[in-house]
């Protein structure tokens, strides 16, 4: 065992190392894009890589120049190409190789930029195999190659016939993002955010065209699920832009941008549009309605404008700034007076909408009284049972926290103690929780809140995400439902579907809700062992593996190990996304799958049944 002299000694001169910018964004990529990912996922760093270079082609259409932006994906290459002036042709090399270096800093250039730090595609450069960029400025351009980070060709000036604007391609590192590839539909949804905030600007991603005309209501348009219960309120200026409407669903849905950035975990910005909402409305009813009754079921498209805008993380998901710089008006009073002008205008000159809303809020308040006796006592039994650690295993890094592994924050959500308990073995602790369920969940379709703080499991289930007031305070970026792949596990997965689109549909609107996908089956001989996810994964294990291997068909979690099961749940997890689109209509979808029409779904199964010939 070591002294502590010893230890002492080993801290000394040649412990300090200093790293340059591209081995630092190289050894912490975490620091710059968030979690690395293989591209299965809308948050994997491959996507924050093409945003990074998106947002200089953005500003520059913000500021007037260039109308298109075209966007390639080849072979696991991606090339952008814009219209706007070019980077000028000095400091082609500098901008994507020296940190703290851009024209972003002169806000008499870009006054409300996205990217103010001079960092983002340095990062791109640096964990690029490939990583190319061209200017073309007034019928010159200028070419430079790197390979992670590294210069590998400076091109000299050259005439050219092309327009104005910069053109940059990169391939992602295999080494650093493993098997990655990238998804047309996480790529489209990207750049649907952009041409919602840019009105007018043509993108063309391969031989897609993604261009909107109404803004922000295009976007709600194609995002929400429900019909609205009144025509779309629009409000605009200079700097802020609101549509909003409500639904008849539970909860509260918010698309919030600032900068064109989308907020993902939206700020300050957000804080402001919900508190100044409830003070406009309470104000011209003249009635102190509850907060929660005001809000619920809203869905709204939150657009702002600053300058030198303040985020919490390099990835830029959630607004910081509190001022509206550089006047030091705060963003909260700026929101404030703006919709207290705005919509108390507006109300009064729509009498129709504001009686629709007034009903909504009258509705909600009359439901919220019916339970509010059963939601205390259900609050403080969740507290009691959360602190005897009865149905969660907590763990350390949470997603509303702001520590740097805050996007890999997961719950898997088991039923049965021998699941639980494999899970809760071979977990990471300082990232991952558990919560076991105790039997079959109910089936909420068509119940009011009240069984949410009536039934025990869903009232644990709600405390320990912490989700009652919104999505502003959810731990976990993962809610993952990790059942059995048998019928009554694929039941169970859909009990628990169906509550969240029920009561929490923004959870699965925002991409927090999965599915872990667990092996069927390990196909193994005296030398390797392949755990297979499908049929056709078991029938390339048994050719690969050679005669006769042996075949093990799992038919719970529990009966595979911790040992075994770390490996399923590590840096190599298999998630399935539950997404809703706007076809997906929730409430059709419910009354369908989990309605009382017993004798119509058995027809329907009967009619779709396949029947899997080698599997009998």
């Amino acid at each position: 065992m070591s002294s502590n002299s010893d230890l002492i000694q080993e801290y000394s001169e040649e412990t300090i190392q200093s790293l340059d910018w591209k081995e630092h964004i190289r050894r912490r990529p975490g620091m710059y894009i968030g979690k690395l990912g293989d591209g299965a996922y809308a948050d994997d760093g491959i996507y924050v890589l093409l945003k990074e270079v998106m947002d200089n082609s953005i500003d520059e259409y913000m500021m007037g120049f260039g109308k298109k932006i075209e966007i390639t994906l080849r072979d696991g290459s991606v090339t952008v190409r814009d219209y706007g002036r070019g980077i000028p042709l000095g400091k082609v090399v500098e901008v994507v190789s020296k940190m703290n270096t851009g024209a972003k800093y002169d806000s008499k250039v870009f006054k409300k930029s996205v990217g103010l730090n001079g960092v983002g595609t340095k990062a791109v450069n640096a964990l690029s195999i490939n990583f190319t960029v061209q200017a073309f400025r007034e019928g010159v351009t200028k070419k430079a190659v790197f390979s992670k980070g590294e210069l590998i060709n400076d091109l000299p000036e050259e005439p050219t016939v092309e327009h104005n604007g910069t053109l940059i391609r990169f391939t992602p590192d295999y080494t650093i993002f493993e098997n990655y590839a990238f998804r047309d539909e996480f790529i489209e949804n990207l750049l649907k955010n952009y041409t919602y905030l840019n009105p007018g600007l043509t993108i063309k991603f391969n031989d897609t065209i993604i261009r909107s005309e109404k803004g922000l209501i295009d976007l709600l348009d194609d995002k929400m699920t429900e019909p609205s219960i009144y025509p779309y309120i629009h409000l605009k200026d200079t700097d802020f832009e609101i549509v909003f409407t409500h639904t008849s669903q539970y909860g509260e849905e918010y698309y919030t941008f600032v900068n064109g950035q989308h907020t993902t975990q939206g700020g300050t910005h957000l804080v402001a549009f919900r508190e100044a909402f409830v003070k406009t409305v309470r104000e011209y009813f003249n009635k102190n309605f509850d907060v929660a009754d005001i809000r619920q079921g809203i869905a709204a498209a939150v657009s702002i404008k600053i300058e030198d805008p303040v985020f919490e993380s390099q990835t830029k998901t959630r607004l910081g700034s509190k001022d509206m710089e550089p006047d030091g008006v705060s963003i909260r009073n700026y929101v404030g007076d703006f919709l207290k002008q705005n919509l108390d205008n507006f109300l009064h000159k729509h009498l129709d909408i504001a009686d629709i809303i007034q009903k909504k809020i009258l509705e909600s308040e009359k439901e919220r009284k019916a339970i509010s006796g059963i939601q205390k006592l259900a609050k403080e039994r969740a507290k009691k049972v959360s602190l005897h650690n009865k149905k969660l295993r907590d763990c350390r890094i949470h997603y509303n926290s702001n520590d740097e592994r805050k996007l890999e924050s997961s719950i898997f959500i088991t039923e049965g103690d021998s699941a639980s308990g494999s899970i809760t073995k071979a977990r990471d602790v300082a990232c991952q929780a558990v919560f076991s369920l105790r039997g079959k969940p109910l089936n909420t379709h068509g119940l009011t809140r009240k069984v949410v703080y009536e039934n025990e499991e869903f009232n644990l289930l709600q405390a320990a995400l912490n989700i009652e007031e919104g999505l502003e305070t959810l731990r976990y970026n993962h809610v993952i439902i990790a059942t059995d792949a048998d019928v009554d596990g694929m039941h169970i997965r859909l009990l628990l579907i169906t509550f969240f689109l029920q009561f929490f549909p923004e959870l699965v609107k925002n991409g927090h809700l999965y599915i872990l996908q667990t092996p069927l089956f390990r196909v193994r001989n005296k030398k390797k062992s392949a755990y297979c996810y499908s049929e056709d994964e078991r029938l390339r294990a048994i050719k690969e593996l050679g005669p006769n291997p042996e075949i093990t068909r799992f038919k719970g979690l529990g009966e595979i190990s911790p040992d075994e099961f770390k490996g399923f749940i590590d840096k190599n997890i298999r998630l399935e996304r539950v997404r809703m689109k706007k076809e997906d209509a929730a409430k059709e979808l419910l009354d369908f799958y989990m309605g009382k029409n017993t004798p119509v779904r058995q027809n329907f199964i009967i009619d779709n049944l396949v029947v899997d010939e080698e599997m009998l």
